[in-house]
C-alpha cells in the first residue's frame, strides 16, 4: 500500500494546483486557435504546447540548474530554461526571425513611393500612447505597471511579435508570455479588427479611389537602400541597430543575387527552426504565477487599444495626405501602417475592392506595411533607449 501510497504523491494529479489547471486548460484553448482557426499557428502551435509543458506538475521544464557553493552543477536545468535564457533573454531568436523577415521583404513600394514612410511612421501612434495610458492606469492605482511593463505592452501597438518579443525581453521579462499572446493573436485578427475602423474613417468615395501605378525600382536602388537604412540608425539610433540591421543583412541577402543559397536558407529552413524554439521559449513564461492575474487583463486590453490607434493613425495620416497631394492616395492604405506583414496590407486591398472591384492596392499597400516593420523597430529602439534598465 505504501508504494501506492508514494507514487500518487508524486503523480501530476497530486501536485498541480488550480493554478496549473487552468493554465493547462488555456493552453489547450491556444492549441486549438493555432489548429483549427489558424491564428498565427507558426507561433500560437508552439506557445501552446510550451504553456503545456511548463504547467506540468513536478516536470520541471522550466527550473534553474543547481550549483553547490564550490560551482559544482547538483541539478541541471529543464528544458524551458536554457530555450528560455540562450534564445530569448539574449535576444538571438528575436534578431534572427528578424534576418528571416528581411529575406522575405521587398522595398520596392517603399522606394518607389517614399511618401508611404510616413504612414508606417503613423501607425506607431498607438504604441506612445498606450505607453501614457498604462502610466495613467498605474498612476490612478487600477493597475500596477512600471515604465519599462508601459513600454512593453504598448509595442503591441506595432503589431510585430518579434519586435514586441525582443523589447519584452530586455525590459519586463515576467510579462513576456502575456505579451507575446496578445502580439501575435492581434496579428492574426487583423482581418477582423481593421476593416470596421477602416469603413468608419472613410467614406465610400476615398475607399473607391484608384492610386496610379507605381514606378520600376532598379536592383541598384534596391541594394543601396538596405545599406543606407542599416547605416542611418546605427549613427542615429543605436538601440534599435539590432534588430533594424538584421532585417536590412537580410534583405541585402535577397537584393545582392550573389547568395541565392544564403537567402533561401534564411527564408525557410532558419527562420522555420528558430520559429519552433522562440514559441517554445515564450511558452515557459506562460507559468500560473505570471501569467494568471490582473495585469494580464489588462495586457490583452490595452494591447487592442494600441492596435485601434495604430490602424486609425494611418488611415487619418493617409486621409490628410490624400487631400494635400498632387497623386491620389487611397486612405485605406494607411491602416498597413502597422506591421502585420503581408497582411495587413492585403486587408487595406480587400476592403479597396469591396468598394471598387478594379481596384488593386496591394502593392501601394505593402510601402507602409514595410514601413511600418521599420517603424516599430526605431519605436523599439526609442523605448529601450529611454526606460532600459
Amino acid at each position: 500500500m505504501e508504494p501506492l501510497l508514494l507514487l500518487w504523491r508524486e503523480s501530476g494529479l497530486a501536485l498541480m494546483t488550480p493554478g496549473q489547471a487552468v493554465m493547462l486548460l488555456i493552453g489547450l484553448v491556444l492549441l486549438y486557435l493555432a489548429v483549427s482557426r489558424k491564428f498565427e499557428p507558426l507561433l500560437l502551435l508552439p506557445i501552446s504546447v510550451g504553456t503545456l509543458l511548463v504547467n506540468m506538475p513536478g516536470a520541471g521544464f522550466e527550473t534553474a540548474p543547481v550549483y553547490d557553493a564550490a560551482g559544482h552543477l547538483l541539478s541541471p536545468g529543464g528544458l524551458m530554461y536554457y530555450i528560455y535564457e540562450a534564445g530569448i533573454a539574449t535576444g538571438l531568436f528575436p534578431l534572427i526571425i528578424f534576418m528571416g523577415v528581411g529575406a522575405m521583404t521587398d522595398f520596392g513600394p517603399l522606394i518607389a513611393n517614399p511618401k508611404t514612410l510616413l504612414l508606417g511612421a503613423a501607425a506607431q501612434f498607438g504604441i506612445f500612447a498606450t505607453v501614457l495610458g498604462a502610466v495613467a492606469l498605474s498612476m490612478l492605482g487600477i493597475l500596477d505597471f512600471s515604465i519599462q511593463d508601459a513600454s512593453s505592452i504598448g509595442i503591441i501597438g506595432g503589431a510585430d511579435g518579434p519586435t514586441a518579443i525582443f523589447v519584452t525581453s530586455r525590459l519586463s521579462p515576467d510579462l513576456l508570455g502575456a505579451i507575446a499572446v496578445a502580439a501575435y493573436s492581434y496579428m492574426a485578427l487583423v482581418p477582423i479588427i481593421q476593416p470596421p475602423i477602416m469603413r468608419a474613417l472613410t467614406t465610400p468615395a476615398e475607399r473607391a479611389i484608384k492610386m496610379e501605378q507605381l514606378r520600376p525600382v532598379s536592383r541598384n536602388e534596391k541594394i543601396v537602400f538596405p545599406i543606407v537604412l542599416m547605416l542611418l540608425v546605427a549613427i542615429f539610433l543605436p538601440s534599435a541597430a539590432p534588430l533594424l540591421g538584421m532585417f536590412c543583412f537580410g534583405n541585402l541577402m535577397r537584393e545582392a543575387g550573389v547568395v541565392d543559397r544564403l537567402s533561401e536558407t534564411t527564408q525557410n529552413a532558419l527562420i522555420n527552426i528558430v520559429t519552433i524554439f522562440l514559441g517554445l521559449g515564450v511558452g515557459s513564461k506562460m507559468s500560473a504565477d505570471k501569467f494568471l492575474n490582473a495585469e494580464t487583463l489588462g495586457i490583452l486590453v490595452l494591447g487592442a487599444i494600441a492596435f485601434c490607434i495604430g490602424t486609425a493613425s494611418g488611415v487619418l495620416l493617409a486621409k490628410l495626405m490624400n487631400r494635400l497631394s498632387r497623386h491620389p492616395i487611397n486612405p485605406l492604405i494607411g491602416s498597413a501602417g502597422v506591421s502585420a506583414v503581408p497582411m495587413a496590407a492585403r486587408v487595406s486591398n480587400k476592403v479597396g475592392q469591396e468598394a471598387n472591384p478594379h481596384n488593386h492596392l496591394l502593392m501601394h499597400a505593402m510601402g507602409p506595411n514595410v514601413a511600418g516593420v521599420i517603424g516599430s523597430a526605431i519605436a523599439a529602439g526609442v523605448m529601450i533607449a529611454i526606460v532600459g534598465r
